[in-house]
């Protein structure tokens, strides 16, 4: 069963004429995408600090966002969350995901450091991977001038920046980086083949649908490069040796199979891995706090996650 609070929100989508995201122009959709996120996120609360700055990236600086939870001591140092946002590697932003990063920051005790990556089609595959990891690997570096621990950082993130935390992870593993402290993967996409049973089976009506699914795949990355780890990182050579993992999915999602076909990877693959599903929810519930319960139910559960694995030392 659909959640009704869910099925609330559709219905009210489907009132309101709205058009898909995949019928859209780019700019436009980013717009339409930051008036969802505000019209179904809840009050924005207040956080420590926050700061904007950019890092050296590969090609131009990347922008980052830094909150620091309330109830913090100056100077004092806390474990922290590289936060990789959602939105198909097209849309999303700082401004999207700001109140779940601060969300994420208060109640999990952590620093947050959300990422502002290039988007497609202006920076196609693999720019936002060469970004989310030049971002991962600053604030590593930066660690003692950022007043966090090396050895309690994570990465994160949701949808398409599940998709990175991943690539992330594998990519420093690979190269012998900085190893993370944890992984979460939020309802991520894993596969850009996007052929496993939950695509057929939620193909239409639950927000994210097949017909936006190729809009984003198709503006992100080139079906030749589908094979690629870094654009599909279910399809990596090993997965072994990787960092604790959260993975969280939705029933209703197109992306259900996958998300839950990473878990087991994973898990196959020698790593501790936390799996929740959330049977009765749609793609993209975790910013959509102001309506739906279960999202501040799975933000709960993420900060605990997050303090268990990056908290006090």
């Amino acid at each position: 069963m659909l959640d009704p609070q869910a099925q609330n929100l559709l219905d009210l989508i489907a009132a309101r004429n709205l058009p898909p995201v995949h019928e859209l122009p780019p700019v436009e959709a980013r717009a339409a995408y930051r008036l969802s996120c505000e019209a179904t996120g809840p009050a924005v609360p207040d956080v420590a600090s926050t700061r904007d700055f950019e890092v050296p990236g590969p090609d131009t600086p990347i922008p980052i966002r830094e909150y620091r939870p309330l109830g913090n001591a100056a100077g004092e140092i806390l474990g922290a969350l590289v936060y990789i946002h959602g939105g198909g590697y097209v849309i999303g932003d700082l401004e999207t995901h700001d109140t779940l990063c601060r969300l994420l920051s208060n109640q999990s005790g952590c620093a947050i450091y959300a990422v502002d990556y290039r988007l497609a089609p202006e920076s196609p595959f693999p720019a936002a991977v060469d970004d989310s990891l030049a971002a991962v690997r600053w604030v590593f570096d930066n660690a003692t001038t950022l007043a966090i621990d090396p050895s309690r950082i994570g990465i994160g993130g949701d949808s398409a920046g599940g998709n990175l935390t991943a690539v992330s992870c594998l990519a420093l593993r690979d190269s012998g980086g900085p190893r993370p402290a944890f992984q979460m993967l939020v309802y991520p996409g894993i596969d850009m083949h996007c052929t496993m049973p939950s695509h057929k089976e939620n193909a239409e009506g639950y927000i994210l649908t097949a017909e936006t699914i190729d809009y984003f795949v198709g503006h992100y990355v080139d079906s030749s490069e589908y094979d690629d780890w870094r654009a599909s990182p279910l399809l990596a050579a090993n997965h072994a040796d990787l960092p604790p993992a959260l993975v969280i999915t939705a029933g209703f999602d197109p992306l259900r199979d996958e998300g839950a076909a990473y878990a087991d990877k994973l898990s196959a693959s020698g790593n501790s891995v936390q799996y929740v599903h959330f049977p009765r929810m749609v793609h993209g519930f975790l910013t959509m706090s102001g309506v739906l319960d279960e999202a501040t139910t799975a933000i709960t559960l993420c900060a605990a996650i997050m303090r268990e694995r990056l908290g006090s030392a």
